[in-house]
C-alpha cells in the first residue's frame, strides 16, 4: 500500500500516521465522538477561565504573601465561601498549581531561559527592595534565604503565563461549543480545524507580568521580552503537561532503589495522554480534581449521553477521563499539524518525506499513550 505516493510505514501506530497525512485527526470521526469531545471541551473551557482568573489572581495579588491562605478566594472573601472551602463545596485550584508546578519544573522555551537571565535577576531584586522596604523581618528572611523571594517571583511567572494562556485556551474551547451548538461543528476534523486556526490567530499573543506596588507599576515580564502565546507557553504546556507531566503520589514508587521512575525528565510519561482512569479515578490524584471540577458544567447532551451507558453515574469519573483524553487527542492533532516542518497536504514528495519523519518521531512519543484506547467509542 502506498499512502500519498510514499512507501509504507511500518511504524505500530501507522494507521494514524496515515490519517494525519490524509488530513485526518488522531480520534476517528463518528457522531459520538464529535458529541463527546465538543461537550467536554465546553465543560473544559469553563473550568480554565476559572483555574486562569485564580492563577492571575494570585500572581498579580498574593507576591509575597508568605501564608496566602485567601488565595482561592480571587479577593472575595466572605463567611458563606469560607464554609464552602472547607466543605469542599469549590472549584479544585490545586490542580491549576499542580499544572503550574510542573510546567515550571519541565521548564523549556523562551520563558524558562528567560527566568535564568541576569535581566530578569536585576528585575527581581528591585521588586524585592520596592516591595519589602519597609518590613525588616522579611528583608532579614531575604539576607539569610537569598534565594526564597526570587525562586517565588520565579514561580508567580508561571502562574501568570499558565493563566494566560488558559484564558486564550478557554476561549477557544467554549466558542467551538457555540459553533457546535448553531449546528457548524459536525465532524472531528472541523473541530480541530477549529482549534488549529484558533491557534494560530493567537499565536502572537504576548504574554506579560506586570504587577502595582505602591501605586507604581512593575514589569517583571515586559514586552519587550517577546514572550508568546504559542511558542512559549503552549509548547512547554503540551510537553510538560500533556506528555511528562509527574508520577502520582501513593501510585509509584519514589525510591530511586526502586527504578520505578525515570532517570530522565525527558523520558517521564505520566502526562494527560498517558493517564489511566482506573488510577485517575482515586482519591488524591491530582487529574481527580480536575474531572470532579468538569462534572458541575457538563452539557446536558453529554450528560444525557453517559446516562445511556450500562453503568450510568457509577463510573462517571472514568467516563469523564476518558472522554477528555479524546479531546487532548484532538487538541495534540492541532498542534502536530501547526508544528510540522511543512503542511501536511503537500504534494512535494521530498517534503512528504520529512512529514513522515516527523510523523514517525510523534508515534514513538505516542506509542504507550491511551492513543488506541481513546478511539475505542463509549457503545451507549
Amino acid at each position: 500500500m502506498v499512502v500519498n505516493q510514499l512507501e509504507p510505514s511500518f511504524h505500530p501506530l501507522a494507521e494514524y500516521i496515515y490519517r494525519l497525512e490524509q488530513g485526518e485527526a488522531l480520534i476517528k470521526n463518528s457522531p459520538n465522538n464529535v458529541l463527546e469531545v465538543v461537550g467536554i471541551l465546553k465543560s473544559y473551557g469553563m473550568i480554565l477561565d476559572i483555574y486562569s482568573r485564580n492563577l492571575i489572581y494570585i500572581a498579580e495579588k498574593q507576591l509575597f504573601i508568605i501564608f496566602p491562605f485567601f488565595k482561592y478566594f480571587n479577593g472575595e472573601i466572605s463567611f458563606q465561601k469560607l464554609f464552602h472551602h472547607w466543605g469542599h463545596a469549590r472549584i479544585n485550584f490545586e490542580y491549576a498549581e499542580y499544572c503550574m508546578k510542573s510546567m515550571m519544573w519541565h521548564g523549556g522555551g523562551e520563558l524558562d531561559r528567560y527566568l535564568d537571565t541576569l535581566e530578569f535577576k536585576k528585575t527581581v531584586q528591585r521588586i524585592i527592595q520596592a516591595k519589602l522596604k519597609n518590613n525588616f523581618l522579611m528583608l532579614a528572611l531575604d539576607k539569610v534565604f537569598p534565594q526564597f523571594f526570587p525562586e517565588q517571583i520565579r514561580m508567580m511567572a508561571y502562574h501568570i503565563a499558565l493563566g494566560q494562556f488558559w484564558q486564550v485556551m478557554a476561549g477557544i474551547f467554549l466558542s467551538l461549543s457555540e459553533s457546535y451548538d448553531k449546528d457548524k461543528i459536525k465532524s472531528i476534523s472541523q473541530v480541530v480545524k477549529h482549534i488549529s486556526d484558533k491557534l494560530v490567530e493567537n499565536a502572537n499573543k504576548p504574554i506579560i507580568y506586570q504587577v502595582i506596588i505602591f501605586n507604581k507599576s512593575y514589569d517583571i515580564i515586559p514586552k519587550s521580552v517577546g514572550l508568546t502565546f504559542l511558542s512559549d507557553t503552549a509548547v512547554p504546556y503540551i510537553e510538560a503537561i500533556f506528555l511528562r507531566g509527574t508520577p502520582f503520589l501513593g501510585t509509584i514508587s519514589y525510591n530511586a532503589q526502586a527504578y520505578q521512575i525515570p532517570q530522565e525528565q525527558s523520558l517521564f510519561t505520566y502526562g494527560a495522554l498517558y493517564a489511566d482512569p482506573l488510577s485517575v479515578g482515586c482519591a488524591g490524584i491530582p487529574p481527580t480534581l480536575l474531572m470532579q471540577d468538569m462534572i458541575h458544567y457538563l452539557p446536558n447532551y453529554l450528560y444525557q449521553f453517559y446516562q445511556k451507558s450500562v453503568r450510568q453515574e457509577d463510573d462517571l469519573l472514568v467516563k469523564i477521563c476518558n472522554t477528555f483524553q479524546k479531546s487532548m487527542f484532538c487538541v495534540m492533532t492541532a498542534a502536530i499539524k501547526e508544528l510540522a516542518p511543512h503542511s501536511l497536504n503537500t504534494t512535494k514528495v521530498e517534503q512528504k518525506k520529512e512529514n513522515r519523519v516527523y510523523l514517525e518521531a510523534w508515534m514513538d512519543r505516542l506509542l504507550t499513550s491511551r492513543l488506541v484506547i481513546a478511539n475505542q467509542e463509549l457503545e451507549p
